[in-house]
């Protein structure tokens, strides 16, 4: 192996290294942030302020509390903030209290 040979294989473990650190990075992120975003997102939000009567969705996540698959964090107009759960097809599982706000 000449000495270009040897340069480029190192440029590619290097790569392939800092990829892998990364990759480590994200699934050791264990905040609890399973935030999603895109068109099933939006239509979870649409639907979460349709049972809300409006307000302003703050977040949306993947659930699997009480049989939901969608769990979206709304403030109501009043000021009190939700979380609408959500099944696969949209429907209303059950709004509770934001525990971590209320």
């Amino acid at each position: 192996m000449n000495r270009t040979q040897r340069i480029a294989a190192a440029a590619v473990i290097g790569v392939v290294a800092v990829g892998a650190g990364a990759g480590v990075a994200v699934a050791g992120n264990d905040d609890g942030d399973n935030t999603v975003t895109g068109s099933q997102a939006d239509q979870a939000t649409r639907a979460a302020l349709e049972h809300t009567h409006g307000g302003k969705a703050n977040s949306v996540e993947r659930d699997s509390e009480n049989g939901a698959v969608w769990e979206v964090e709304v403030t109501r107009t009043d000021g009190s903030t939700v979380d609408v759960r959500l099944d696969k097809d949209y429907q209303l599982v059950v709004i509770e209290a934001d525990s971590e706000k209320d």
